[in-house]
């Protein structure tokens, strides 16, 4: 039995239903409450869209400055160079980072380098030498007032100035040491006595030590009143009286103890220390294996001479990745920066060894010129066999070269990896010799030049593994770099190997 409503029955638009505080409401005010929550949920989406629109263009503002060389600021830089406008080149310049400024001045030659230099006049920031390509900054120290050189060479610390110097030849580096005070003349004299690229070039002589009798307010008091400090520096060396290493104690350790806490009791005790005549490569390796952020530099009898830096073993890590991939690629270091005739004289010794090789590879070729007249197909098929060999090789060769400069690969394992590479390489010759057959026969329609070639691929695949891991560890063994001399030696195996198996196979079945 149906019910009236007190004002009467019902009606589908008057319909009552419960609400969440249990008042009724009638079905229209439903549906209003529903089409204004939906318009709240619409406007709140294009509230969304437009804080999402606002935070990329937030991002994209960010990131153009992360780098003070943006764009837009070398487009006005080349602008004022062209018009020959010196003042609105200085507004732009003069606010960019030592490492901004040096990436602008390699990045122009002749007179435009000259005024991208000289604009700064006594102005020109001495750390922007320590960014600079090596044959870049031998053209810029000339450009440059004596007096902003001194007063430039006096601001750098000891490990960049004799990195500077060290580059420049013995008449420069006369002119530039004189100019120096007779204290920081002698520093820098003693860094250009040590081998290149060691630890003794590498090392700053700007360090902070202390007795191990202080207590941590006295170091903490020593640090805040003393003007010579280093610029920067991570770590506080104990030292005996014959100042000898005994510990290393962090700035955050120390700023974490108590005043009265002796530094003895809180230094760190097992430390690495790095031997001056250490080279540099394996000085950037101790840092990477033990995560290092400082070291002590010692002599032979143990004495602290300086220490260097995580700042400075980055530089050297970047350095020799460069320079292990250059010379992959037969290619000098300055082949960027360098002049037409030196970079082509470089790169000249190189392909002449090429070509020697590539003249080897032809004689196995001339060797089967009969069989090749016969199937002319041979001539076709072959320089795909020594193509895949060499690819193939090369992979195996870079990360075997890479493995050897970062200490991974020793004769613990080299067995193991020589085994896995010959391993990757007969089931990658495998699989290829298959397809090559099968596109041979459909290619040719000859079963039998289809099978040589995939025998002759499978072979060389095998053998580019296999010389892809020997070559550079025997290269190794005699003290030959093998990031220099594994390419020429590789190249020349896998085109011999594949071009006589394949020729060699196609005179014996073939023929």
């Amino acid at each position: 039995m149906a019910v009236d409503s007190p004002n009467g029955p019902e009606t589908p638009d008057e319909s009552v239903a419960a609400t969440e505080s249990g008042k009724p409401t009638t079905a229209g005010q439903k549906a209003e409450k529903a089409r204004r929550a939906k318009r709240k949920q619409k406007k709140l989406k294009r509230k969304i869209r437009h804080l999402e629109q606002e935070l990329a263009v937030y991002d994209s503002v960010a990131a153009s400055k992360l780098y003070g060389l943006t764009p837009e600021l070398e487009r006005e830089v080349a602008q004022a160079l062209s018009e020959d406008n010196p003042r609105q080149l200085y507004r732009l310049v003069r606010p960019l980072h030592a490492a901004d400024h040096a990436d602008l001045i390699e990045r122009y030659s002749g007179k435009a380098r000259e005024r991208l230099v000289t604009v700064l006049g006594r102005y020109f920031d001495p750390e922007t030498l320590t960014y600079l390509d090596d044959r870049v900054r031998e053209e810029v120290i000339p450009l440059l007032d004596e007096e902003v050189l001194r007063a430039a060479f006096q601001k750098l610390e000891s490990d960049d100035a004799v990195g500077i110097l060290g580059e420049l030849d013995e008449a420069d580096q006369a002119r530039l040491l004189n100019a120096l005070p007779e204290r920081d003349r002698a520093i820098v004299e003693e860094g250009l006595t040590y081998e290149e690229e060691s630890a003794g070039r590498l090392m700053q002589r700007e360090l902070v030590t202390v007795p191990e009798h202080w207590t941590v307010g006295q170091t903490i008091d020593f640090l805040r009143t003393n003007a010579a400090l280093p610029n920067s520096f991570y770590d506080i060396f104990v030292i005996d009286p014959a100042r000898r290493p005994l510990g290393k104690l962090s700035l955050s350790r120390l700023l974490r103890s108590k005043r009265p806490v002796l530094v003895e009791d809180i230094m760190q005790t097992d430390f690495h220390r790095v031997p001056v005549v250490m080279d540099q490569e394996d000085v950037a390796l101790l840092f990477r294996q033990y995560g290092l952020v400082s070291a002590p530099v010692i002599d032979a009898n143990d004495r602290l001479l300086g220490m260097i830096t995580v700042d400075d073993v980055v530089d050297v890590m970047s350095e020799e990745a460069e320079e292990d991939i250059l010379r992959l690629g037969g290619v000098a270091n300055d082949d960027l920066h360098g002049s037409l005739f030196s970079t082509t004289r470089s790169r000249f010794s190189w392909l002449a060894v090429n070509l020697v090789t590539a003249v080897v590879a032809s004689g196995v070729i001339g060797a089967f010129e009969t069989t090749i007249e016969k199937i002319v197909a041979l001539a076709v098929l072959m320089p795909i066999v020594a193509s895949m060999g060499g690819n193939a090789g090369t992979q195996t060769l870079t990360v075997a070269v890479r493995a050897l400069s970062m200490r991974e690969l020793s004769s613990t394992n080299a067995l193991k990896f020589v085994l896995k590479e010959m391993t990757v390489g007969s089931l990658n010759g495998i699989m290829f010799a298959l397809i090559a057959a099968a596109v041979c026969w459909a290619w040719f329609g000859d079963p039998q030049i289809a099978a040589v070639l995939a025998i002759a691929m499978l072979i060389n695949l095998f053998v580019a593994g296999l010389s892809g891991t020997l070559i550079p560890i025997t290269l190794e063994r005699f003290k030959i770099d093998p990031a220099v001399a594994s390419t020429v030696f590789l190249t020349t195996v896998t085109d011999v190997v594949g071009f006589f198996t394949f020729l060699g196979l196609a005179a014996v079945f073939l023929m």
